[in-house]
């Protein structure tokens, strides 16, 4: 059996969704906080058992008789919090018996990334290839579905694409995706010990994404480069969270520091065809 935790986020149900199409869907194992709830959402046929990252005792239940663990970090705003549910789901996943965990980390994780959350990544990298469990690492770049909360909503009406990016350049991947390639990882054979770059060329510039949204919508746009203070001014007239705006802050930066503008083979090889370009992806949010 295979369990994937946050099996009702973004990226679990995504890997969820592609794995109930390769395999039995009582052969996966939905690990989320409310069952009921997660009932109504999950594909029909898939098992669905408690499991709390804050609570070890439901992981090493929900962990019993799985072969392989999809660990999908978690989002807790305290990043000491996050390290260490990532490593409560290792431990029960090392005491129940499993044999291989699959965590979905960030691309270049790096103790000194501006990108707040890259820290918690390559703490739980660590201690997961510290465990003795066998490990692959998705290193994953930024999704492309979140290209839109960048662009905002007064862009085409105003032509001024803004963002604190500088010239920084991104290997946008689409969330649905990754998910695939996540299934079709624990669903065929060679990955043990392995880190996938999950990082499509080519990578994209604020100005590329100004381009192609002139292209795809035939509206004047430009991009303006401005400072983060700017955006942060922006985020606090609409009364965002300061968590919430430190985090736009940080991803931002580490997009202008160029954390993200790596690019590899590898996604499209786990994929098994081209990933969905920005292009693509655009015209099916903002085309005509």
């Amino acid at each position: 059996m295979i369990a994937i935790t946050g099996a009702t986020g973004h990226l679990g149900l995504a890997t969820l969704q592609a794995l109930v199409a390769k395999i039995a869907p009582a052969e996966v194992v939905a690990v989320v906080r409310n069952p009921q709830k997660a009932a109504g959402v999950l594909p029909p046929g898939v098992t669905i058992r408690l499991g709390d990252y804050n609570d070890p005792a439901t992981l090493m239940t929900a962990f019993q008789g799985v072969e392989k663990v999809v660990l999908v970090s978690t989002n807790d705003p305290d990043f000491d919090t996050r390290v260490r549910q990532h490593q409560q789901v290792i431990d029960a996943a090392r005491q129940a018996g499993v044999r291989q965990v699959l965590y979905t980390s960030v691309l270049n994780p790096s103790a000194t990334s501006t990108f707040p959350v890259s820290p918690t990544h390559l703490l739980t990298e660590d201690y997961l290839r510290a465990s003795g469990l066998t490990y692959t690492i998705f290193r994953n770049t930024l999704y492309l579905d979140t290209v839109p909360t960048h662009v905002g909503k007064d862009t085409l009406a105003s032509g001024r694409l803004a963002a604190a990016a500088g010239q920084g350049r991104v290997s946008f991947g689409l969330r649905t995706e990754m998910g695939e390639a996540i299934a079709n990882v624990l669903t065929s054979a060679g990955h043990e010990n392995q880190i996938y770059p999950i990082a499509p060329a080519p990578a994209y510039s604020f100005h590329d994404i100004a381009a192609t949204l002139r292209e795809v919508t035939g509206r004047p746009v430009t991009y303006t480069p401005v400072a983060g203070e700017v955006i942060a001014a922006g985020m606090r007239a609409h009364q965002t969270p300061e968590f919430f705006i430190g985090m736009r802050l940080g991803v931002v930066e580490a997009m202008k520091q160029g954390e993200f503008a790596t690019t590899s083979p590898t996604f499209e090889h786990l994929l098994g065809r081209k990933p969905t370009e920005l292009k693509t992806y655009l015209a099916t949010v903002y085309g005509k």
